[in-house]
């Protein structure tokens, strides 16, 4: 099973704050009791050793986390970049975020939709198409006209279309101000051209 591309990594757990706190007090207090102790006895050397090793290893898990968490922030950069470029070239566009994947089937998939122009939740169809759709993702949507019109009420399930379908981001880096920070001034002035 493929992972969720649009769920943000996670920096830190509970569990990975107290072992850093917990290996990091151990080699501070190792670290003290061997140069008070010098020379030291096997069974202090030994535990300080493996205090040191297992704060080398605590550390590397902090180094991954973070180059995990950066290399997703730079793709949902992206995402929302191609987004904003494809609804600003494109017609009539509405957003829409996948709430839930309801039934998945060959042709398509049934999943709880949340228009977020009106906030207004409701099923919709979505045919197939050749990227999956996760559960948090801002699909961009060229609306039917003739399913939703004003004044009239929302219908029961909404359908898709994959040749309406335009752009798609991860909701967990939502714009505007987040992600507009992270952009250099070469990456706007290039956008704006």
């Amino acid at each position: 099973m493929d992972a969720n591309p649009v769920l943000k990594p996670k920096l830190a757990t509970p569990a990975l704050v107290l072992t850093s706190v917990a290996v990091g007090v151990c080699v501070v207090y190792l670290a003290g009791s061997v140069a008070a102790n010098w020379p030291p006895n096997f069974f202090l050397l030994l535990s300080a050793a493996f205090f040191v090793l297992a704060g080398t290893v605590t550390g590397s898990v902090w180094l991954v986390r973070a180059r995990r968490r950066r290399t997703w922030m730079a793709g949902a950069i992206q995402k929302w970049n191609h987004f904003d470029d494809v609804k600003r070239t494109s017609g009539t566009t509405t957003d829409v975020t996948v709430l839930s994947v309801d039934a998945l089937e060959p042709t398509g998939s049934w999943i709880t939709i949340k228009w977020n122009r009106f906030d207004h939740v409701q099923t919709a169809w979505l045919e197939a198409m050749h990227d999956p759709i996760w559960p948090g993702t801002v699909l961009l949507v060229a609306p039917d006209s003739g399913q939703v019109m004003p004044g009239e009420p929302w219908p029961p399930a909404y359908f898709i279309r994959s040749s309406h379908f335009l752009a798609w981001a991860p909701s967990a880096a939502q714009r505007p101000s987040s992600y507009r920070k992270l952009l250099s001034a070469n990456q706007r002035a290039a956008r704006r051209r």
